[in-house]
């Protein structure tokens, strides 16, 4: 791991009386936490004591900088750039390029674990602003630092790690989502000047935009190279090339609204060969469906910390709301149920998320099966979880001080980002269909 990242983990095994029991004190109120578990689950959520004391930084990071933020950004659908910034290696917490080899100015941590555990952190109190974190630590930095050449990533890794320039990945289309072959971006090889000349629009780009009117720094783009349907090249984008523009910043978006959200233009776009096209020409149907694995992983934890935060919402108004003579709502059936049942189904989303994540590997594919069904799973748990808040709430769950409308909403682009609840279905029938032997 990164020397920072290190000295931030030694430090708060020096400083903490309980590194792998920490509880997350939202800005509301205390909460109940499964790590208190000293048992095989707390070692599951937990691999390693590095593991642990990742999840007590970013934990304290989280209650400490991004709880406070979080409603005011949701407000008024604004990136906190300043407060991004400060999870990358040149102010202190060092995390942008988690999984990115220190020696391009990563921290190392090239486990799929860790990048469990900082998603459901971040998510327990601002999905949209992990949001903007996943597309650019998986979706750019991971992908690229799998897929790029050391030439690349000597080149852009230190300022993507640093938190200096920040930026995604493209992929989607207008006119294709879900059905990512189909698209119609292509790039033209120019044998004279030895590049490409790409053309296209993208659609639904996470980070496509900081500002609202330019670019985000850095991204990495698919468009079609050859004839073939697979015939797809990955390319690196720069933030100020000629032809590269902002179509449209997409405004008024049910959930995920700090999270900025833009259509990408490439009008004519010269990318030299040498340097701008990442791994093999027509090979990056590959690197696409590798990296598609870790990023529903990441996405599966987002809802994991969504789910934990609508749980400790809920138990904590339910334990200081008095009814019907009671002193509080868990001597009733129907809270009861709520609660119980959401606990269950967040445990067993929990569990099935770190067994995942603990034996993925970052480096290989083969993996869809089940990174497709524990984003599928977990994704439908949190939504749920966060409907029976507002429900068990009643009118506080349905404003916005309260929190859990919020993460109601984040909570529905998990069923459509990365990969809609439909594509899961077809992508695990398709490979049980194929495997040929029972279910162990």
């Amino acid at each position: 791991m990164s020397p920072l990242l290190t000295s931030n983990i030694r430090r708060i095994a020096r400083t903490s009386t309980v590194p792998t029991k920490a509880r997350f004190s939202s800005a509301a109120h205390p909460s109940w936490s499964d790590d208190a578990y000293g048992s095989s689950l707390t070692k599951l959520f937990n691999p390693t004591e590095e593991h642990a004391a990742l999840r007590h930084m970013v934990r304290s990071f989280t209650e400490r900088e991004v709880e406070p933020q979080a409603l005011e950004h949701n407000r008024s659908e604004t990136f906190n750039l300043t407060l991004f910034r400060k999870l990358g290696s040149a102010n202190g917490l060092g995390i942008l390029g988690l999984t990115v080899p220190e020696q391009y100015g990563g921290t190392g941590f090239a486990n799929a674990a860790a990048v469990a555990i900082v998603h459901e952190e971040l998510s327990y109190s601002d999905p949209a602003f992990c949001l903007s974190y996943l597309a650019h630590s998986v979706l750019l930095c991971n992908n690229l630092a799998v897929n790029g050449s050391h030439e690349q990533l000597a080149k852009y890794m230190p300022g993507v790690c640093d938190g200096s320039q920040i930026g995604g990945m493209c992929m989607s289309e207008p006119n294709a989502g879900t059905d990512v072959l189909g698209m119609k971006s292509n790039a033209l090889y120019d044998s004279a000047r030895d590049g490409f000349i790409l053309n296209g629009t993208k659609m639904w780009i996470t980070n496509g935009t900081l500002t609202g009117k330019e670019t985000g720094d850095l991204f990495l783009v698919y468009a079609r190279t050859g004839e073939k349907r697979s015939d797809i090249t990955q390319f690196i984008v720069e933030g100020g090339m000629k032809g590269f523009s902002v179509g449209q910043k997409i405004s008024d978006k049910l959930g995920m609204r700090a999270s900025p959200t833009a259509e990408l233009v490439f009008e004519n776009v010269f990318l030299p060969a040498t340097t701008h096209v990442v791994g093999e020409i027509n090979g990056a149907t590959l690197c696409m469906m590798r990296n598609l694995e870790i990023e529903r992983v990441a996405l599966a934890a987002m809802a994991i910390g969504i789910a934990r935060r609508s749980l400790d919402e809920m138990i904590a108004y339910s334990s200081n709301r008095p009814a019907f003579g009671k002193p509080n709502l868990f001597a009733f059936g129907q809270i009861q149920k709520h609660i119980a049942e959401s606990y269950a189904e967040y445990m067993a989303g929990k569990c099935y998320l770190y067994g995942i994540a603990n034996g993925l590997d970052l480096s290989t594919y083969g993996n869809g099966l089940d990174a497709d069904g524990v984003k599928l799973y977990c994704a439908q748990m949190a939504k749920n979880v966060a409907d029976r808040a507002i429900q068990v709430m009643g009118g506080y769950g349905y404003v916005g001080e309260y929190n859990v409308e919020r993460l109601w909403r984040d909570a529905k682009l998990l069923e459509i980002g990365g990969g809609t609840n439909e594509s899961h279905h077809k992508n695990m029938v398709r490979d049980l269909s194929k495997s040929g032997s029972k279910l162990e």
